[in-house]
């Protein structure tokens, strides 16, 4: 059987998957606790009630965010290691048959 054949369309976006994780990763993980979090587009959305600020600064919330940023990492650590699916396989010897 013969492994399947990857094109360099195949692997670009792998790649670029990779780096997208990562960096979206990153972000959730470090912006909840920055000072532009209280000042950002969503923290000022007045249509969804006066509790929307209470649970946007909350640090649960923030915490969660973070969370899905630790997710985005994982799942991009995990999608680099899956990478070597790319890599041509080792080639078999034959084994000599025993008499």
């Amino acid at each position: 059987m013969e492994p399947p054949r990857h094109t360099w369309l195949d692997k670009a976006t792998a790649v670029v998957w990779v780096i997208f994780c990562f960096e979206l990763g990153a972000f959730l993980l470090v912006f909840p606790w920055l000072d532009y979090w209280e000042n950002s587009f969503f923290s000022n959305l007045g249509f969804l009630g006066q509790g929307w600020e209470k649970i946007w600064d909350s640090p649960w919330f923030r915490g969660a965010v973070s969370g899905i940023g630790v997710v985005n990492l994982f799942i991009s650590m995990v999608e680099v290691f899956r990478l070597r699916r790319f890599a041509p396989a080792p080639e078999r010897s034959p084994e000599p048959l025993e008499e």
